[in-house]
């Protein structure tokens, strides 16, 4: 009888790991491995919305182009939030 009490409690807890924590998990999972697979001449677009080619990787930080003056900045690898391709580019046009 005593586990009847405890058994909304268990369900609840299912409910919140299969709806909140598992796909957080899974985002943080494909967002870290883009993160690794960042290489020079890819492009990027930042949190703060930036769009720029990645020029040169540090540990913990890029050096992207961002057009039209072609100016150099140094932003973290933590802030990029997706990498374009062409494709991209030419479909939101």
């Amino acid at each position: 009888m005593g586990w009847l009490s405890v058994a909304p409690l268990l369900f609840i807890f299912g409910i919140f790991y299969f709806l909140l924590i598992l796909p957080q998990q899974r985002r943080q999972k494909k967002w870290t491995a883009m993160l690794d697979s960042l290489k020079t001449g890819d492009k990027v677009v930042t949190s703060g919305g930036l769009r720029g080619t990645i020029m040169a990787l540090k540990d913990d930080a890029i050096h992207l182009r961002v057009p039209p003056s072609n100016t150099l900045l140094e932003v973290t690898k933590a802030s990029v939030t997706q990498v374009t391709t062409a494709d991209d580019e030419t479909s939101a046009k």
